[in-house]
């Protein structure tokens, strides 16, 4: 790439490094995108597809497939421990997962396919909201704007620290787990602390789920894990006995199937305990992500583009226990997600001292270039 280019997208990194937005307030976000793109205009840009999401089609002068590039939108909700001059500066909100990084590369795509327009299909990039709480992608597949692209193959990239410097991380079948946030709210009836008689504390009952709970993926053949993450029991009132209790977990599976069978675990366990204690029971689910799961056909496609420009792979025999909710997309298209190594000693994605490496910009946009080449030209 030219570097007068490149240094323009690691300036665009940067800026969109200072200004983050959480998931499903990115308006600020996919406006900074779309001014960029003004540099490298499209043939067509369709906004507003599943909330902020904003994508920009350049179309070949033949027939021929569909192919789209995803990136994501949204920071985290966490304060930024940096220091550098381009550091947060929207308190509490961070880039911490590099997607102000995966932005900048699909950018770099834009760049490209200006000045080398596909000769067949069409080429989309997608800029997705609201990945970090698994509700961006389902949200674009039910967006009547996304019915305009329907594409045949859909490409996406993540940084992955604890891998070599640009390295890419592939594998075939399942990548990242499925997984959803579990609340359980028992409701007992709340007494004066005197006299716990005449209530109905769910403390019992709330102990034993938090002990059982992990206990279930060992009844099932599969991975599947279960994580108590947070428990809340009455109020800080030392006259009151507590009439109510919440605990939520997060429940992981490489597949989805297994996934619905520890969900299902759960449930019976919550609501036998419900019972046992004679407590009201409601049970509800937040941040649900699907398995992500790579089509062996497109998985081809990206694997020989990695080979063709000679890049160090590492085939991967296990998926990720982290999600992505990349795996909605597989509903409508041929589906691969690939790691780039972002270097063995970088902090860990979420951690507050994590940033992107602009090093590994240039690799990123060289294998969706290359990729594109089997497609659409």
């Amino acid at each position: 790439m030219d570097q007068s280019n490149l240094k323009t997208l690691i300036e665009f990194r940067r800026h969109l490094h200072q200004y983050p937005e959480i998931s499903g307030k990115e308006v600020n976000t996919a406006r900074r995108v779309k001014d960029f793109f003004k540099s490298c205009p499209p043939d067509e840009i369709i906004e507003g597809i599943g909330g902020h999401g904003i994508a920009f089609t350049y179309k070949g002068a033949e027939d021929g497939p569909t192919t789209l590039i995803r990136c994501e939108l949204d920071g985290l909700p966490i304060y930024e421990k940096n220091d550098f001059v381009y550091a947060s500066k929207n308190p509490g909100s961070f880039h911490g997962c590099g997607h102000d990084g995966h932005m900048a590369i699909v950018a770099g795509v834009g760049m490209h396919l200006t000045a080398h327009k596909p000769k067949k299909g069409k080429v989309v990039l997608l800029y997705q909201p609201a990945e970090e709480t698994g509700e961006g992608a389902a949200a674009i597949l039910n967006s009547k704007r996304f019915q305009n692209i329907q594409p045949d193959y859909a490409f996406a990239i993540h940084n992955l620290p604890g891998f070599d410097l640009n390295q890419i991380i592939l594998k075939v079948g399942a990548f990242a787990a499925a997984s959803k946030g579990m609340i359980i709210q028992l409701k007992g009836k709340t007494s004066h602390a005197a006299h716990p008689e005449a209530g109905k504390s769910p403390s019992e009952a709330m102990c034993k789920l938090i002990v059982a709970l992990p206990k279930l993926p060992e009844d099932i053949d599969n991975f599947t894990l279960l994580t108590v993450v947070h428990a809340l029991l009455g109020s800080e009132a030392f006259g009151t006995s507590p009439g109510e209790a919440t605990v939520m977990a997060t429940l992981r599976a490489y597949e989805d199937d297994a996934l619905n069978l520890l969900t299902s675990y759960a449930e019976t366990l919550a609501r036998q305990l419900a019972h046992e204690y004679s407590l009201e029971i409601d049970i509800s689910y937040t941040e649900s992500f699907a398995a992500t799961v790579n089509h062996s056909g497109a998985y081809e496609i990206i694997k020989t583009a990695a080979k063709n420009i000679g890049l160090s792979m590492d085939v991967l025999d296990t998926p990720f226990r982290w999600s992505e909710d990349f795996g909605q997309f597989s509903k409508s298209a041929k589906t691969t997600i690939v790691g780039l190594g972002a270097g063995k000693y970088l902090p860990q994605l979420h951690e507050p001292t994590y940033d992107f490496p602009d090093e590994i910009l240039e690799i990123g946009i060289s294998l969706f270039i290359e990729t594109l080449k089997d497609l659409n030209y």
